[in-house]
């Protein structure tokens, strides 16, 4: 028995001795814990780690970086794991930053005295309380709470102002401080000062109390602080003037050279009886450095219902944000990117649309979204010039003919190494006339011959002349009147992720593609053999598509799959081409230049100068005697460019492309132009956390074979566990007794 109780007290001290052994040994691990830690990132796309384009950037900075982070305390959920997110992101930032970065989180909440600092501070950097829902004992509250941040680099500051997410912040970081130290560099480097003139009658005081316009005597020394304020910002590179037409016939000229509003009044008089002399005045604010300029409206005109037309004077803090926008676009801190104006492409920014009138086309939106890491340039082909300093040009949509030498061009342009982007319809829809819509006549659509066929069929692709139909497409949903359910729009193609190419790191995290009236493509691969070019389809339709061509009518009530017996085929709708293309012009002579109009003609004669005359007469003479050769200005074989040719251009309009960028639509578009300028590293960046995430689509056996595992299977799989762990457990009680029955 002794024997047995010191057995039993011996067990019982090993058990509590294990017990605290594992007590001391987590204890000892939390502890090195909060000094030591590390974490697996464990997603798909690798969202919770920094990308290498956002280390780069940091681990890059020439002068101090500082992020003010300002979140209240104790906030609800999800919030409080947006807080947590940015808390481990600006960690990782640190760690991959040098001596340059730093960051510090402030609690503007509650009513004490810090509190109370930390939110002046914030304020002082324009960021403000959020609302934010909150769910407590099963009630809805709204609550106040401060979720922003200021990044200050130099003198220069940007602020986000409301950080409610976690998607795509460590995109939105990473460009504003590369943004922010392009802007430096670009600022240190200036060989002027960057003019900023104001233009303001003093006319205009005398009619600003009946316009609505107070206070605009002073608002010449308003602006003047305010560019005062930004010039502290931005390395005293600003250069204020103040000019006023009506003191000086001068300034008078350049106003109107400047083309600057001018409002102009006849003779009234007010309550008082008293006459107001009719006359006019101007009014605006310009930007300018070097040849290029920009224009800030003072006076805004809106047309209310009922009164008119009424005048507003553009606040200055709204004016401030306005003018440090403007400055980033004249100094040309972003890479240009050329988007071809002419030819009837289609428009980056809509005009002015009638009372009544649908708004027009434009990729308006798109324009936006470039903007922000480039510097979106309208270019022409009359003049080669207009394409110096763009490695990447734009085309969307043209639908005028482009002359051979418009074409050579082209062609030499994408030789030289550079990129093109081409985003063809085949079609030119033609709207009715007025009468003819109403009689419910729609649009018409013509093919379209452009010339741009030959040169992208010298260089291997070809687009039909025909658009791609789906039956894996957008469904529209119908209202009660109209019987309710869905209806299929066999044009508006839902790309899944099975069809896009994935070989591509910009384009592998888009998951699906929603495209509307796209042709098919092709290419020839014996041409691309010859040449040496590597093709890579980019996305395509499902393998049940079909063609519409001869006759185009996208009226859903017209459209209907085709027969069993019709030939049912996969098509590609975006092709990217890589190599040293072969010119279209190879072994014939150079286009001609068309002819310049009588009036350019004559303009372009009062130009010349005398030394000009003598030197074209011995350069003439030069020619003729065979003393003058040239090299390298024609190519017949290219530098390694790129070239992207997608079926359909309404990709880019405002209804499919959204102006915040979110939609795998969007990030597509600049995906490929950040491919184009090697920027892959960003693209990826952009795409890394995808709001669209489709399920795989599974077959209908399958489903039920996943659905008869999940009823059936996984209780059978616990039972089976439950058995060996009662079967463990007996054989463990067996040898137990077995081996005090030895000791008796």
């Amino acid at each position: 028995m002794k024997t047995d109780n010191r057995i039993v007290k011996s067990g019982l001290f090993g058990h509590y001795g294990k017990v605290l052994l594992y007590v001391i040994v987590v204890v000892l691990v939390n502890l090195v814990g909060l000094n030591l830690f590390t974490r697996i990132d464990l997603t798909a796309n690798r969202v919770y780690s920094l990308s290498a384009v956002s280390k780069e950037v940091v681990a890059t900075l020439s002068e101090p970086l500082t992020l003010k982070v300002f979140f209240s305390a104790n906030l609800p959920a999800p919030y409080n794991g947006v807080e947590r997110y940015v808390h481990d992101l600006l960690q990782e930032y640190a760690l991959a930053g040098n001596k340059y970065f730093n960051y510090q989180f402030y609690n503007p909440g509650g009513d004490d005295e810090a509190a109370v600092q930390n939110q002046e501070l914030a304020h002082s950097y324009g960021i403000q309380p959020v609302q934010i829902r909150a769910i407590e004992q099963d009630e809805v509250k709204f609550q106040k709470a401060y979720m922003g941040l200021a990044i200050i680099h130099g003198d220069l500051v940007e602020s986000l102002s409301a950080v409610t997410t976690t998607e795509g912040l460590e995109y939105q970081l990473t460009t504003a401080i590369r943004r922010m130290n392009n802007k430096i560099s670009r600022l240190l480097g200036l060989p002027e000062k960057i003019k900023v003139n104001l233009f303001l009658s003093s006319s205009l005081e005398l009619v600003g109390p009946y316009m609505s316009l107070d206070n605009l005597d002073s608002l010449p020394d308003s602006i003047s602080a305010m560019v005062s304020r930004l010039n502290d910002q931005l390395y005293n590179r600003l250069e204020f003037s103040f000019h006023d037409p009506s003191r000086d016939l001068e300034t008078v000229k350049k106003a109107v050279e400047g083309q600057i509003l001018e409002l102009k009044w006849k003779d009234f008089s007010n309550r008082q009886g008293q006459n107001i002399p009719g006359g006019h005045g101007y009014a605006g604010l310009t930007v300018s450095f070097s040849d290029r300029r920009q224009d800030l409206q003072l006076i805004s005109a809106v047309n209310v219902p009922i009164f008119g037309t009424q005048y507003m004077l553009t606040p200055v803090a709204d004016l401030e944000v306005m003018l440090n926008v403007v400055i980033e676009d004249v100094i040309g801190i972003n890479e240009k990117i050329g988007y071809l104006g002419s030819h009837g492409s289609l428009p980056l920014q809509a005009g002015m649309a009638m009372p009544g009138q649908p708004q027009p086309d434009a990729a308006s939106n798109f324009n936006t979204l470039l903007s922000q890491g480039y510097d979106p340039e309208m270019v022409t082909l009359d003049k080669m010039g207009s394409l110096d300093g763009i490695r990447t040009l734009i085309i969307a949509r043209p639908t005028e003919t482009f002359t051979d030498y418009e074409l050579y061009l082209l062609d030499q342009f994408l030789l030289r190494g550079n990129n093109l982007a081409l985003f063809y319809d085949p079609f030119q829809e033609k709207m009715p006339s007025q009468n003819m819509m109403m009689m419910g006549q729609g649009p018409s659509y013509e093919p379209l011959t452009t010339g741009l066929e030959k040169l992208l069929g010298h260089y291997g692709v070809e687009v039909g002349q025909a658009y791609v139909m789906d039956p894996e497409c957008f469904k529209q949903q119908l209202s009660q009147t109209q019987g309710g359910g869905e209806r299929a729009l066999y044009f508006a193609p839902l790309i899944e992720n099975r069809n896009i190419n994935k070989d591509y790191p910009f384009i592998r995290n888009i998951k699906g593609l929603v495209m509307i009236k796209v042709a098919p493509l092709t290419v020839d691969d014996e041409k691309l053999s010859r040449d040496n070019i590597k093709a890579a389809e980019l996305f395509s339709s499902s393998e049940k598509s079909w063609l519409m061509q001869d006759r185009i009518d996208f009226n859903p009530m017209q459209m209907q799959p085709p027969g069993a017996s019709a030939k049912l085929s996969r098509y590609v709708m975006a092709y990217l081409l890589e190599g040293s293309f072969s010119s279209y012009f190879s072994g014939r002579p150079v286009p001609e230049k068309p002819q310049v109009s009588e009036v350019s003609k004559a303009f372009d004669e009062e130009e010349i100068r005398d030394g000009d005359e003598k030197e074209s007469e011995t350069l003439t003479s030069l020619v003729e005697e065979g003393g003058l050769e040239s090299f390298g200005i024609r190519l017949d074989k290219g530098k390694p460019g790129r070239l992207i040719v997608v079926g359909s251009a309404d990709i880019l309009r405002n209804n499919i492309v959204d102006e915040g960028g979110a939609t795998p639509n969007a990030q597509l578009l600049m995906n490929m132009v950040d491919y184009l300028n090697d920027r892959q590293g960003q693209a990826v960046l952009r795409s890394k956390t995808q709001l669209f995430n489709p399920l795989v689509d599974i077959a209908p056996e399958n489903r039920s074979l996943i659905k008869g595992a999940n009823l059936v299977g996984l209780p059978l799989l616990v039972i089976f566990v439950g058995l060996l762990v009662w079967l463990r457990r007996g054989a463990r009680r067996r040898k137990i007794r077995q081996m005090f029955a030895e000791r008796v």
